[in-house]
């Protein structure tokens, strides 16, 4: 179930990173690779063009592993995992959709992805 193209904002835990995209929700992943399984996101793809960090950069903290290209940013004071710049589509976030404000996942189609196989 698609849904229509619309803005909505997001935040970490404290409310020290907020953000916004727009999205239509055409599917939402889950995915297999070692952080992903430990952080038990749900996530939408976003364009960048479609992605606005609105306040806490300075609170952002980067992660990156294995080949050091996705970028995993997590707040550096309550620790929660906002978004990722993907690895196999950089012009591209992935978006935590748990940290978009009343915002309802039901009835979204779901893919898993598999990290794991990525060499």
């Amino acid at each position: 179930m698609t849904r229509e193209r619309a803005d909505y904002q997001g935040s970490c835990h404290c409310g020290a990173v907020k953000f916004a995209i727009t999205s239509d929700f055409p599917e939402l992943t889950t995915c297999d690779c070692s952080i992903c399984r430990k952080k038990n996101a749900l996530m939408v793809r976003v364009h960048e063009d479609d992605f606005r960090l609105l306040s806490g950069e300075e609170s952002l903290r980067e992660y990156r592993f294995h080949t050091g290209t996705a970028r995993h940013f997590f707040c550096g004071t309550c620790g929660i995992y906002t978004f990722h710049r993907k690895r196999m589509m950089p012009d591209s976030y992935g978006v935590n959709v748990f940290c978009l404000d009343d915002f309802d996942p039901a009835g979204i189609p779901l893919r898993e992805t598999h990290g794991t196989q990525l060499p």
